[in-house]
């Protein structure tokens, strides 16, 4: 029997004999604070009642660096620097501030200080996060408050409801006294506390066996998704649509669900295959060391990596939660281009003798074409991207003229540009011969009518995919094989003015 039990005996003896009131007072007095003592002995510390202390945290505060490599795919990989202080043996940290989207599957944990005296005994995700739904579902079994606001003499007071949470599938189902009830309003509920697997943010934890010393630096490396980029182009087209400058833009999307501070960022350019994402990690992780010893004088410093090229930036960013950034990657001034005026027929026309009546009317494409090399001012490879093409108007100001997309492109191949329909030039086909030569042998002839509205003189390229076996018997414009089914014919049109092209064709299919 302890002091405090033998202390609580002999006061309640002093009360049963006690006469007077004070006196009965002091030993009750006594009794409370031997009790107290009594269950302070009884009880078991915090640590021995849990089994495990609570683990260390790793948080934003202790972060040292962080690098984000960022891939075409909406994919990152981040590698994040922490300074920690562990103490001997086995403990728990936990990892706090990562992105939400991390693949688990994924992650590489190393001590930089001492890479063999830190090795990792378990890691867990933990990815319940508290919001009010998961939280309700967390009390099934257990009591919670209801609130419902009630209106009386125009006031309004609060109505507290003891309840049990018996289940919550659809709808919540409570226990109120010795009642079954659903379907029950209530304005707020009162939880004693949040539960111990419930977390505010996602959250890496590991059980590390620490034969070192108390101080690490420590790395955490990932993939995550919701971390994107892509390519932005302006090109300004003067008047003469004979130079353009352009400027490049990296935009970049972040909606991993946490930030990076003062980033060391990199991009990478290219189709990566996802289906082995442990290899992925591997050479991205390779790529991140090599990296590290680079130098980056210009903005973007470039260079090939695999089948892909690399961007890194010569100074740090941050990149915010549910952010979009833009950073400049290229410019180029005074760069020469070809304002194209392209007719495209279709393979159907040569297949079978067309309807006499109205003209065929094919559309006439506009396409902007220069090189990227650096006799034009570039010479870099080209991410894909939306490339946004503006054109000066007659006051000095610009005007948007049209968009199209671009694929990697690498240096020293033309690019190529499609910004709408021509407005001014009409073109009008006509079938004028048809005739079936032999089996399986055709003769036609077409007239394709070029209309210029324009007060300047162009050139229209006209594309026939003629298919098959075929030879030109005749034309009133040279024709070009550029495939072995299709022929081009380059036609002039004077301002303000008409030409027609004809031509026979044999074919065999």
């Amino acid at each position: 029997m302890t002091v405090a039990v033998h202390a609580r005996s002999l006061v309640l003896r002093i009360i049963r004999q006690s006469r007077t009131r004070r006196l009965r007072r002091a030993a009750l007095v006594v009794v409370a604070a031997a009790g107290t003592l009594a269950a302070s002995q009884s009880m078991p510390a915090p640590e021995t009642r849990l089994g495990v202390e609570e683990p260390l945290a790793a948080t934003l505060g202790d972060q040292v660096d962080v690098a984000v490599t960022v891939y075409n795919a909406g994919l990152g990989l981040v590698r994040d620097v922490r300074q920690v202080t562990l103490p001997a043996g086995i403990a728990d940290l936990r990892f706090l501030d990562i992105a939400a989207t991390v693949k688990p599957a994924t992650v590489h944990f190393r001590s930089l200080s001492e890479p063999g005296r830190l090795s990792v005994l378990e890691q867990n995700y933990q990815f319940d996060l508290l919001n009010p739904q998961r939280l309700l579902k967390k009390y099934i079994g257990r009591d919670v408050t209801l609130l419902r606001l009630r209106q009386e003499n125009g006031s309004t007071r609060e109505e507290e409801i003891p309840a049990r949470l018996l289940a919550y599938n659809d709808a919540p189902v409570w226990q109120i006294g010795g009642e079954i009830v659903t379907g029950l309003h209530a304005d707020h509920y009162r939880f004693p506390e949040i539960p111990g697997n419930l977390h505010s943010r996602p959250t890496l934890v590991w059980r590390l066996d620490n034969a070192g010393g108390r101080q690490h630096r420590i790395e955490a490396a990932y993939l995550a998704e919701g971390l994107g980029w892509n390519a932005d182009y302006v090109l300004t087209v003067d008047r003469s649509d004979t130079r353009a400058d352009l400027d490049g833009w990296v935009t970049l999307t972040n909606t991993s669900g946490t930030s990076f501070n003062h980033a060391r960022l990199q991009l990478v350019a290219g189709d990566v295959n996802r289906v082995r994402d442990d290899q992925l990690m591997r050479d991205a992780m390779m790529e991140a060391r090599v990296q590290q010893r680079a130098a980056a004088p210009a903005a973007f410093a470039r260079e090939a990596f695999s089948e892909y090229h690399l961007y890194s930036l010569s100074r740090r960013t941050t990149l915010l939660e549910n952010e979009t950034k833009q950073i400049a990657l290229l410019n180029g001034t005074g760069l020469a281009v070809r304002k194209m005026f392209v007719v495209n027929g279709q393979q159907m026309y040569y297949r079978n003798a067309q309807n006499p009546g109205s003209p065929l009317k094919d559309p006439v494409r506009v396409f902007y074409e220069l090189r990227n090399d650096e006799k034009s001012g570039l010479g870099m490879p080209m991410p894909a991207g939306t490339v946004r093409v503006y054109q000066a108007d007659s006051s000095g100001g610009v005007q948007f003229a049209g968009e199209d997309r671009i694929e990697h492109t690498p240096k020293d191949e033309k690019v190529s540009l499609q910004i709408g329909r021509a407005f001014d030039v009409v073109c009008e086909r006509r079938q004028t011969h048809w005739e079936r030569i032999a089996d399986h042998v055709y003769e036609m002839a077409y007239e394709i009518t070029l209309r210029n509205h324009k007060d300047a003189a162009i050139t229209v390229e006209v594309n026939e995919p003629i298919g098959g076996s075929w030879q030109i018997l005749s034309s009133t414009h040279t024709a070009a094989r550029t495939d072995a089914w299709a022929a081009r014919f380059e036609v002039p049109v004077a301002a303000s003015g008409e030409s027609v092209l004809r031509y026979r064709v044999r074919v065999r299919w």
